[in-house]
C-alpha cells in the first residue's frame, strides 16, 4: 500500500513528555512530506495551541492540514481557511456547567484564545501549560458563555473522573461526543464529532481514500480515527484497551515511535521503488 497521509496527534504521540518533536520524528516527518505525503495534526487542542508544531513542519509549505477541538474544526496550514466548524450552543455548554456541579468535577472551555472556567484548578493549569493559553477565572461562568463555543471540558482526578465519564456517555448519548482525552480530561464536542469523523471530510475533500491514510495516537480521543484509517497505530504508551483497537502498536512518545512507522510504512517503500 501506498500511503498517501499520516494524522498525527500530539500530545504524548508526536511530542515526547518535554513537549518536543525528536529529531528523529521530525527528520522522517519531512522526508515524508518531501516525497508527496500530506501530514496533518489531530489534536485536542485549539487550533492556536498546535500553530507551532505546524510551523515546525512547514505544514504550510506543503498544503496540510490541523484537526484541532478532537476535531470540531479544521484549518488549512497554507490559507487559514476553515474548512469544517462544529459548536456547541450557549444552552448546551450551560447544561454541561450543571452536570460538572452534580458530578463534582470542574469545568473549562475556551473564548478567544483563553480558557474560562469558574474556578482554577490543577487540571486547568495543565491545560494552560500544555496549549500556553491564559487561564481567565469568572465569577459566573454561564453568564460568561453566552455564544457558542467549540468544546467543554471536564477535569478532575482519573478515578473519579472516569465514573463521571460513564455516567455522562451513558446519559448524552443521544446528544453529545463524550471521551476522554487524558486519564484527567473529559471532552464533549457535538454529537458525531471526532477526530475520525473530520479525517472523513477532510480527505473526501482531497480525494484519499480511508486505505490511503495512517493513524497514530495514543489516547480513547484517537481511537475514532485509529480505527477509520487504513493503518490505525497505537503508540506503546497508549492504554492496552487502545492498543487492542490498532492494526498496529509502535514505540513509545519518548522513543520515537512516529518515526518507527514513517520509516517502516512510508520511508522504506518509497527506498524500495527507487532501486
Amino acid at each position: 500500500m501506498s500511503y498517501k497521509m499520516i494524522v498525527l496527534d500530539m500530545d504524548d504521540t508526536l511530542l515526547t513528555d518535554d513537549h518536543i518533536i525528536s529529531d528523529a520524528t521530525k527528520k522522517a516527518l519531512m522526508l515524508a512530506q518531501e516525497n508527496g505525503v500530506k501530514v496533518v495534526l489531530a489534536s485536542g487542542r485549539p487550533t492556536y495551541a498546535m500553530q507551532d508544531a505546524a510551523k515546525e513542519l512547514k505544514l504550510a509549505e506543503y498544503g496540510s492540514f490541523i484537526l484541532s477541538f478532537n476535531g470540531a474544526k479544521i484549518t488549512n496550514c497554507k490559507t487559514s481557511e476553515e474548512l469544517f466548524s462544529s459548536t456547541l450552543s450557549p444552552e448546551t455548554v450551560h447544561a454541561l456547567f450543571d452536570l460538572s456541579q452534580r458530578e463534582n468535577v470542574w469545568i473549562h472551555t475556551y473564548i478567544q484564545d483563553e480558557i474560562i472556567t469558574q474556578q482554577n484548578n490543577p487540571f486547568t493549569e495543565i491545560e494552560a501549560q500544555i496549549t500556553g493559553l491564559p487561564i481567565k477565572t469568572v465569577a459566573d461562568f454561564k453568564q460568561t458563555v453566552s455564544s457558542p463555543v467549540v468544546k467543554v471540558l471536564m477535569v478532575k482526578e482519573e478515578d473519579h473522573l472516569k465514573e463521571v465519564e460513564a455516567t455522562l456517555q451513558a446519559e448524552l448519548a443521544e446528544d453529545l461526543s463524550v471521551m476522554r482525552s487524558k486519564p484527567f480530561f473529559l471532552e464533549f464536542t457535538e454529537l458525531g464529532v471526532t477526530k475520525g469523523t473530520s479525517l472523513a471530510i477532510l480527505i473526501e475533500k482531497l480525494g484519499i481514500t480511508r486505505e490511503e491514510v495512517i493513524a497514530i495516537g495514543d489516547s480513547y480521543n484517537d481511537v475514532a480515527m485509529i480505527e477509520f484509517a487504513g493503518l490505525g497505530v497505537a503508540m506503546g504508551n497508549a492504554p492496552d484497551d487502545v492498543k487492542e483497537l490498532a492494526d498496529f502498536v509502535t514505540d513509545t512518545n519518548n522513543n520515537d515511535g512516529v518515526a518507527k512507522v514513517i520509516n517502516t510504512f512510508i520511508l522504506d517503500a518509497i527506498t524500495a521503488k527507487q532501486v
